[in-house]
């Protein structure tokens, strides 16, 4: 649960471009096994990017969605025949979706280090946010209380 990859832009960029440059950062010799994402990662370029890093994508399809051509899309094509034939519900849980809402988790504790970015330029608040990941990284790393049933 340590924040891998970091890409810093401005309110004109979308999430799904960042797909692949976030996916670049984790060296290619660590395999990434899957890229969980909302609906808004539904597009062809972050399938591709997953199917070239060789993570299977973890994405609800949007509503409406249709079948895609191409061995990028195998996994997406599964979603849809899937939410088409059981259900979005039984299709979160099938595919683990629902691990998406630790990521959440952590995204809220990014932003409880600071709910502003105090640095004035750009380059500066991507290094502050950069701070921000490293020291949650160092929490993270300190590791979580081991919990067991006393009789």
């Amino acid at each position: 649960m340590q924040i891998r990859a970091i890409a810093v832009t401005t309110n004109e960029v979308g999430d799904s471009p960042m797909a692949a440059v976030l996916l670049d950062q984790i060296p290619s010799h660590e395999q990434v096994v899957s890229f969980t994402g909302d609906g808004a990662y539904d597009t062809k370029d972050v399938h591709e990017a997953c199917y070239l890093r060789g993570a299977i994508p973890v994405i609800p399809p949007r509503k409406g969605a249709k079948l895609r051509k191409g061995l990028a899309f195998a996994h997406r094509n599964e979603a849809v025949k899937a939410c088409r034939q059981l259900g979005r519900a039984i299709w979160k849980r099938w595919s683990g979706y629902h691990r998406r809402s630790l990521v959440e988790t952590k995204m809220n504790c990014f932003k409880r280090l600071g709910e502003k970015v105090m640095a004035r330029t750009f380059e500066r608040q991507v290094a502050e946010l950069n701070i921000r990941a490293s020291i949650l990284n160092q929490f993270t790393a300190l590791g979580t209380p081991l919990t067991v049933a006393a009789a």
